[in-house]
């Protein structure tokens, strides 16, 4: 046998992550656990596990585990990562790593003084279209370094009944969260800008309100609206949009290059190659079309070889991301996503949320000084 694994957290997201795990070859699901019991029986008895726990300590002294998934909520991810790793193992949380920056760091630490590996779940950077991006980037495609990156990350509030329970519910986990509704979700599309940015502590300029939908349902504390501006002095600059009202809603990556830039559409699994240069006089207004058409052609195929392969499906990210991990673990080798762009997106989403935090203070002090005058 393998590595041997192990999952704390038996909600939605590990049936995910417990169907990818067992996609991988040379692994095996030995043990689950959570504090609600029926919880870990349910997910061991539906995977074939044969071991459940309400107890993170029995979990790791009875099932032994190499590696642990953790995919509870996110306030529970640094005593539970930090327990694992002091317990001899390899650990997988899922996004947000932590609360914070300081948590993250505390946990990287902690990996190099124990020798065990850590990964976070953003998964989308490695779908299929987002490798291919990566490749083309690594290959000098745009021509040097990223000039300006735009990542945008919507979210359909009224489709999902994750959104219908945070809604409907005001002690919600998810409202406990220093970022709220954003701490939960917008990892993903922070962590496409913070791969390509190479400074520590960039300029984060932030600007985010409360939809008009939401105030309409008397909603006044979630923001679901937000824009970031993110710039390296001198060098690369960012926009990060996060939007629950934009149609489409769509989840896309733009990078610009000195020479050509690349466009990748998660939702579609497409990506298309911008051409720096452009065609002399009315050719470009019939060849550039031309050009774009045969490209997203060609990303059908594509698309249709992968599912005859049996490999496009929506967590196929999550299986590619799961095996890099695995195998840094057994050969030896670095992991998938590089600890220092885990930190920087951990920090830009402290700059965000206290911006927005700033920003709620500096609002209510017009209105608490009208009420003292009264």
């Amino acid at each position: 046998m393998g590595l041997k694994v192990g999952i704390i957290g038996c909600g939605k997201i590990a049936d995910a992550h417990a169907s990818q795990i067992q996609r991988v070859a040379d692994c095996e699901i030995v043990a689950v656990c959570d504090r609600e019991e029926l919880m870990a029986r349910q997910l061991a008895e539906r995977f074939g596990v044969a071991q459940s726990f309400h107890d993170v300590n029995a979990f790791l002294e009875r099932g032994k585990p190499d590696v642990v998934h953790i995919t509870t909520p996110p306030q529970t991810h640094f005593d539970l990562a930090r327990q694992c790793l002091r317990g001899g193992c390899h650990v997988y949380v899922e996004k947000p790593l932590a609360l914070d920056a300081p948590q993250t760091k505390d946990l990287l630490d902690l990996c190099e003084q124990s020798g065990r590996k850590l990964t976070v779940g953003h998964d989308l950077q490695y779908s299929h279209v987002a490798r291919r991006m990566r490749q083309y980037v690594q290959q000098g495609y745009l021509g040097g370094a990223p000039v300006h990156i735009e990542s945008c990350y919507c979210y359909h509030l009224g489709q999902t009944g994750y959104a219908k329970a945070l809604m409907g519910d005001k002690t919600h986990w998810v409202r406990q969260l220093p970022g709220k509704l954003l701490h939960n979700v917008i990892s993903h599309g922070v962590a496409r800008i913070a791969e390509f940015l190479t400074t520590e502590h960039p300029q984060v300029i932030v600007h985010g309100f409360v939809s008009p939908t939401l105030r309409g349902m008397g909603e006044d504390e979630i923001v679901d609206e937000l824009r970031v501006i993110i710039s390296e002095e001198g060098r690369t600059t960012a926009y990060f949009t996060f939007s629950s009202r934009m149609r489409p809603a769509v989840n896309q990556l733009r990078i610009f290059g000195p020479e050509n830039g690349l466009l990748l559409d998660q939702d579609t699994e497409t990506l298309i190659r911008l051409k720096g240069r452009r065609y002399k006089t009315y050719a470009e207004h019939f060849c550039s079309p031309l050009v774009l058409a045969k490209q997203c052609v060609g990303n059908v195929f594509g698309n249709v070889r992968r599912f005859l392969g049996n490999d496009f499906h929506s967590k196929a990210g999550m299986k590619y991301l799961i095996e890099a991990f695995y195998r840094s673990i057994i050969n030896g080798g670095p992991v998938p996503i590089p600890y220092r762009e885990i930190l920087l997106t951990a920090w830009i989403m402290d700059q965000i949320f206290l911006q927005l935090a700033q920003g709620e203070q500096r609002k209510a002090e017009p209105e608490l000084q009208i009420a003292r005058a009264r």
